[in-house]
C-alpha cells in the first residue's frame, strides 16, 4: 500500500522525492528543525555536530524515502521551510501497533473526527503541550482496517501554530491510497465515503 497526495504546490514543497539540488534547502530545514526540537527535549540548544548532521541526512533521506516506496511522504511550508514540517506514514496494523495506541498517554484521547476521502479519521491538535520544551503539533490518524495512515506535523513557532489549521486540514485532505491493482487483479470495487 502507497501514499499519494494532491499537496497544494503554492503552500508545501515536498521534500520525498526530490533529489540532488532539487529541496536541498527545504530538506536541510526540516531536518534541521527536527534536530533541534530533538535537542531541546534532551534539554540542549543544539545537538552536538547538528549541522554536519542535517546536512548528511539531507542527501542520505531522499535514497532512503524511495527505498519506502511511497509508505512515507513529507513536506515542509513553502514560504519559511524552517516553521513546519509534515510526515505521512502508512503501517500494517498488527496486534503490537493497535496495543500501542490503546496505551498512549491521556491528552492524546482529545481527537476529534476528522472526515476525508480516506475515510472518518482523527484529528489532534496539541498547541500548547504539557511539556515547554515540546513544540506544537498536530496528528492525523485513519484506520482502513488492514493499515494506519497517520500525517504528522510539527511546528517551530507556537503563536503561529493556530493560524496553519486550515493548511494542515487541507494537506491532510490530499492523501490517498495508491493500491498497486493491474485490470482485473480485483473484484472490489471502491466507492469514496458519503
Amino acid at each position: 500500500m502507497r501514499l499519494i497526495s494532491s499537496a497544494d504546490p503554492a503552500l508545501w514543497i515536498p521534500v520525498t522525492g526530490s533529489l540532488g539540488f532539487a529541496g536541498r534547502r527545504h530538506r536541510k530545514a526540516a531536518i534541521r528543525m527536527l534536530l533541534a526540537q530533538a535537542g531541546a527535549g534532551m534539554g540542549r540548544e543544539t545537538l552536538p555536530g547538528a549541522r554536519f548532521g542535517s546536512w548528511l541526512a539531507s542527501q542520505a533521506i531522499p535514497f532512503a524515502m524511495r527505498r519506502a516506496d511511497g509508505r512515507v511522504l513529507a513536506w515542509t511550508w513553502k514560504a519559511e521551510p524552517d516553521l513546519v514540517v509534515a510526515m505521512a506514514t502508512v503501517q500494517q496494523l498488527t496486534p503490537q501497533l493497535r496495543t500501542a495506541r490503546a496505551m498512549m498517554p491521556m491528552e492524546y484521547d482529545d481527537t476529534e473526527s476528522f472526515p476525508t476521502p480516506l475515510g472518518v479519521g482523527e484529528k489532534l491538535l496539541m498547541s500548547m503541550p504539557s511539556d515547554p520544551s515540546s513544540p506544537p503539533s498536530a496528528t492525523y490518524t485513519w484506520d482502513t482496517g488492514s493499515h494506519l495512515v497517520t500525517l504528522n506535523v510539527v511546528c517551530s513557532d507556537r503563536e503561529r501554530f493556530g493560524t496553519l489549521e486550515g493548511a494542515l486540514d487541507d494537506l491532510a485532505r490530499s492523501i490517498r491510497i495508491a493500491d498497486d491493482l493491474s485490470s482485473g487483479e480485483s473484484d472490489v470495487l471502491r466507492l469514496p465515503p458519503a
